[in-house]
């Protein structure tokens, strides 16, 4: 069950990340109006780099119950628990809980310390 519960996490993420990318290509960059140009194509790619490694953490909670080692486990819902914590809390804050995102990583990290 515990092994369930640590996918259902690494699932989640993606999902959450997913969406992320998306909502940042359709919705916030067209309205946003950043000069000079060079760092509106930065931004982008930041936004993105974190879409990646969401999914890459994502990733990593999926196949932590293959690994066969309970450090990893350990260290990877540890570390990502952190990151997706503080993602929620800061999301939370910003928009003073008033958007979906924070809720959907707290259900991740929800997810994750369950199946750990």
């Amino acid at each position: 069950m515990r092994d369930l519960l640590l996918q259902c996490s690494g699932v989640l993420t993606i999902v959450v990340a997913l969406i992320h990318g998306l909502l940042g290509e359709t919705k916030v960059f067209p309205r946003a109006t950043i000069e000079p140009e060079r760092l509106r194509t930065l931004i982008r790619l930041v936004w993105q780099a974190s879409t990646v490694a969401w999914i890459g953490g994502g990733v990593l909670l999926i196949a932590a119950p293959w690994m066969g080692s309970e450090t990893a486990r350990h260290w990877i819902v540890a570390t990502l628990a952190c990151v997706f914590g503080l993602s929620a809390c800061t999301n939370a804050w910003a928009t003073r809980g008033r958007h979906f995102g924070w809720m959907m990583l707290s259900a991740v990290v929800v997810l994750a310390v369950a199946g750990y």
